[in-house]
């Protein structure tokens, strides 16, 4: 009698049985992050609604849970604090504009550097899942309604400048510390981008189109008051 189990002729069985493993691994991994990215979405949306229906002091991290029907633990797995749910969906468009900007054509001049950069990240805002889209403008809400998290926005717009501004020093082959150009130029066109978007929460604008439309167009009035005023 034959040792090879039926079916597998080549007695190959432990082999092939590893290669179907190997195969099945990186589906199972995307499976599990898609899982998680599911898991994290479902939290940023349903803190959004509590948020925007309750306020963002009057919401506990155990109304977020619940609504999503999972643990405190598997909130803390995700964000650190409530704080994180709103800044972290930011802060990962800080992470594309910085990836932007050093994907630059280097002899590209500073300030236009950053201008196209932040064309890539309006672009991929505009043209993402529309649920996206949404997120962003429940977040912009949030934060222009909130002055603990303006406070924290504050702290982020401060971390994505140096972060711009390290890249910039880099292209331009300067050292930071003996030279300030860096975080002038940056500093200029994060103040143009934040008046546009502060300018569009006051007249009401959420449209990731329209936002985008008008902030490009603040960027493009602080090149030009720039070469006119100073």
């Amino acid at each position: 009698m034959s040792a090879v189990p039926a079916g597998d002729p080549s007695g190959h069985t432990h082999d092939r049985a590893h290669e179907r493993a190997h195969e099945q691994g990186p589906a199972l991994t995307g499976l599990r992050e898609r899982k998680k990215q599911r898991t994290r979405l479902a939290l940023i949306d349903a803190a959004l609604d509590l948020f925007l229906a309750k306020g963002y002091e009057a919401t506990t991290i155990d109304e977020i849970v619940a609504a999503v029907e999972v643990s405190q633990r598997t909130f803390f797995r995700y964000f650190g604090t409530k704080e994180d749910v709103v800044t972290n969906f930011l802060t990962e468009h800080d992470q594309v504009l910085v990836e932007a900007l050093a994907a630059r054509p280097p002899d590209e001049p500073p300030f236009t550097a950053l201008f196209e950069s932040l064309r890539v990240l309006l672009r991929t805002i505009a043209e993402s899942d529309p649920a996206h889209g949404v997120r962003f403008r429940r977040v912009r809400q949030v934060i222009e309604a909130t002055p603990a998290l303006m406070a924290a926005q504050m702290a982020r717009y401060s971390a994505s400048a140096e972060a711009l501004a390290v890249e910039i020093a880099r292209r331009e082959g300067v050292d930071m510390e003996q030279d300030l150009r860096p975080r002038i130029v940056v500093s200029f066109y994060l103040a143009a981008v934040k008046v546009a978007f502060e300018d569009c929460a006051r007249r009401d604008i959420w449209d990731a189109g329209t936002v985008a439309a008008r902030v490009e167009e603040a960027v493009a009035l602080v090149a030009r008051t720039m070469r006119d005023w100073v």
